[in-house]
């Protein structure tokens, strides 16, 4: 593949994830829409989008994936919706990427991984930054909020690892989604009285799941090869602050100090577990749990 055309797919993709929460912020924030059926609005609408990819790529149905991973996809979705009620767009992005990273770090200490002295201070600067933007004060998030979407990363990080060598990404993504949907079905008839929509959420909620889901996951599966794993677990650095940007720009979203400190806080120290990982394994080849581990 073209350099110019991975730049520019990858572009795409990291622009697309950041877009979810964005997209999502301003549903919840500024228009009707209940959280439970945005969620289903936006699984049903990426598995639509997802089936035709795979139809018009391979000419298969979208029979793959499996009902656990579904239902660990329907909790990251549920989730990330029932946070970004009060939480703001920039701290959602920043709380989901740290939680989605953690896990996938915490995985591989579980099954016996070895970090660097580089590696274990970068874990502790991340777990700093989060700690630090969690504490009380007058510019900390809710507390259930920030649970809630600390929760749905660490069901985006159990999906990624889930999903690890299961076969064609985009086919067992999409058939993820379809099994997702009677789940998030399930949620909106539990939460029936409280429904409420309009076409402006409607539309927000397709444009997620259509363009910032599934055409976002379609793009990034294609760029995915062609990208070293270090490189494709080092360029997702970019979404919560392409994130932050936006939602600053877009929103209206103020950047303080404490999310601005946060951010360097556990985006840095990301990037020194991911980077001192990439230098071991030029040496000591080993599995890289997350390497290309899926964005959000």
């Amino acid at each position: 593949m073209p350099p110019l055309r991975i730049l520019v797919l990858t572009t795409l993709a990291m622009l697309a994830f950041a877009g979810n929460s964005l997209l999502c912020r301003a549903a919840l924030h500024h228009t009707r829409i209940d959280a439970a059926s945005f969620t289903t609005i936006r699984l049903l609408s990426g598995a639509v989008v997802l089936w035709l990819v795979v139809r018009l790529r391979v000419s298969k149905p979208a029979g793959a994936g499996n009902w656990l991973s579904a239902f660990a996809l329907f909790a990251y979705a549920a989730g990330f919706s029932f946070a970004y009620l009060h939480l703001p767009a920039a701290t959602g992005a920043l709380l989901l990427f740290g939680a989605v990273q953690m896990s996938m770090i915490g995985y591989g200490l579980w099954r016996g991984e070895r970090l660097a002295l580089a590696q274990w201070g970068g874990l502790l600067l991340a777990l700093g930054g989060l700690v630090a933007l969690l504490l009380p004060g007058l510019a900390a998030p809710p507390l259930p909020s920030a649970g809630l979407m600390v929760g749905a990363g660490i069901a985006w990080g159990v999906y990624s690892l889930r999903g690890k060598g299961a076969g064609d990404p985009t086919r067992v993504t999409a058939g993820n989604f379809l099994r997702a949907v009677p789940f998030s079905l399930a949620l909106s008839l539990s939460l029936l009285g409280g429904t409420t929509l309009d076409a402006a959420g409607i539309g927000y909620a397709v444009a997620s799941g259509a363009l910032t889901s599934g055409l976002g996951y379609a793009i990034w599966y294609t760029a995915l090869p062609a990208l070293k794993s270090t490189h494709a677990a080092t360029v997702q650095l970019s979404v919560p602050l392409i994130a932050a940007l936006g939602a600053v720009a877009f929103l209206g979203e103020a950047m303080t100090l404490r999310l601005l400190s946060a951010s360097i806080a556990i985006v840095g120290g990301i990037a020194l577990v991911i980077l001192a990982r990439r230098d071991r394994a030029a040496s000591t080849p080993e599995d890289e749990v997350g390497g290309r581990g899926e964005a959000r």
